[in-house]
């Protein structure tokens, strides 16, 4: 079986329009993903990330806060990433990207600028309160039991004196007595027998 020219002519103009939709597709894809920039900007930092830039070209890349540099002009390849901390700032400030691409006329350079708010203070936690001590209580007691009119059992007994404490007084006799009584005798007895010499004696003379 034959297949007419006219058919033949109809196919190929198909596929090449399916080629050429297909190759648009791919081309028109291509810038999408290339020179891709990203950034963000918080209060405390501020996170660079460069992509599929070309690799062969000095690019650069400078990051700036109200003025003054945060991260000097540095230069890069296909990619550049990086995070810089901020510094202490009591008010909004500005913080500027420039990044200069080095292929062909630079078209996909950038100059953009942010503005990094002030961090909030976490808020200091309230002073613990001690516990409220507990309140005594105001009940009123109870009575205590009626005094008995006998006197209790258990009730302790008088203390006997000691055998060491002096005597208060004594009343009776005690072991010395017999021996001053015959000190006395013998001092009688010697009185008498004085008494009796000298009167002896003065018989004598006289």
């Amino acid at each position: 079986m034959t297949i007419p020219r006219r058919s033949w002519r109809g196919a190929g103009a198909l596929v090449a329009a399916a080629v050429v939709g297909l190759t648009g597709g791919v081309i028109s894809a291509g810038p999408a993903v290339a020179h891709t920039p990203t950034w963000a900007v918080t209060c405390s930092e501020v996170t660079v990330d460069l992509t599929n830039y070309t690799s062969d070209v000095p690019n650069t890349v400078t990051v700036s806060v109200d003025g003054k540099d945060l991260l000097p002009t540095e230069t890069f390849g296909r990619e550049f990433h990086k995070k810089l901390a901020l510094p202490d700032h009591d008010k909004p400030v500005t913080v500027r990207l420039v990044v200069k691409d080095a292929d062909g006329d630079g078209k996909h350079s950038i100059d953009q600028t942010k503005t990094a708010e002030v961090c909030e203070e976490e808020p200091t936690p309230p002073p613990t309160e001690p516990a409220p001590s507990q309140t005594p209580s105001t009940g009123t007691p109870e009575p205590s039991a009626t005094p008995s009119d006998e006197p209790s059992e258990s009730a302790p007994a008088a203390p006997a004196p000691s055998p060491s404490s002096p005597d208060l007084a004594e009343t009776g006799s005690s072991s010395s007595t017999p021996v001053i009584g015959g000190a006395a005798v013998a001092v009688l007895l010697a009185g008498g027998g004085i008494l009796w010499a000298v009167r002896k004696r003065r018989t004598t003379q006289g």
